[in-house]
């Protein structure tokens, strides 16, 4: 059984996602609004276990989201991609854009892009697992007080990078590393309702960067895609 099986594309020719609007899918979806592909949604429903089918499966052996079906990958033949940091690698070097031309450049914007995969998604989504679903059920506040301070200390990160007047995490041009963090930040002060707990209200530059790439039309659009009904 392949994904199309169950989720059917209406135009083989477009690149399918396969996602929800969590930060993680948020990610790829808004990426992709920025870059202008033709693309084709499809609702892939965690809190129904849409991820745990054998045919996302087969597409996103981890069982997680996001992923894509490109028709059009590497030498014209189709690409099976999970893994949102991956997908937005790929995305930049399919068209040119939202990475810097240059070898330092890019590098310099992978390390952002791997600081957000390896750090704050993990970080801030265990703070939002204590401080929202689990604080009640867990007594021992050590959780809790650890990853809260993890996740201020990576505001504090940013906060640094950003210091220097930048407006994104690269300097004038928005990139994928924008597009990987700043929906962590969005879930972090929204649906956590954390922002208080991790002192970002305290900082200067961060939610002034979140609010320049939060309200871009592009980002706009792709908070909306893959959002359940």
């Amino acid at each position: 059984m392949r994904v199309e099986d169950q989720w059917p594309f209406e135009d083989p020719t477009k690149l399918q996602l396969f996602s929800m609007s969590t930060p993680n899918g948020v990610k790829v979806s808004a990426a992709l609004e920025e870059l202008g592909l033709p693309y084709e949604p499809h609702l892939i429903h965690i809190g129904k276990g849409d991820q745990h089918h054998e045919a996302y499966l087969t597409l996103s052996p981890n069982g997680k989201i996001p992923a894509i079906v490109d028709p059009d990958g590497p030498g014209g033949e189709r690409l099976e991609l999970m893994e949102s940091g991956a997908i937005l690698l790929h995305l930049a070097e399919k068209t040119g854009k939202l990475m810097p031309t240059d070898a330092k450049g890019r590098l310099e914007t992978l390390q952002w892009v791997f600081f957000q995969v390896g750090h704050v998604g993990p970080m801030f989504g265990q703070f939002g697992h204590f401080y929202k679903f689990a604080k009640d059920e867990v007594k021992d506040p050590y959780p809790l007080e650890r990853y809260t301070q993890e996740t201020a200390r990576l505001m504090k990160v940013m906060e640094r990078r950003l210091a220097d007047g930048r407006t994104f995490l690269m300097g004038d041009g928005i990139t994928i590393a924008d597009f990987a963090i700043v929906p962590w930040i969005e879930g972090l002060v929204g649906f956590y309702e954390g922002g208080a707990a991790v002192g970002y209200g305290d900082l200067e530059h961060v939610p002034a960067y979140h609010r320049r790439v939060v309200e871009r039309p592009s980002y706009q659009r792709g908070m909306k895609v893959n959002a359940p009904g």
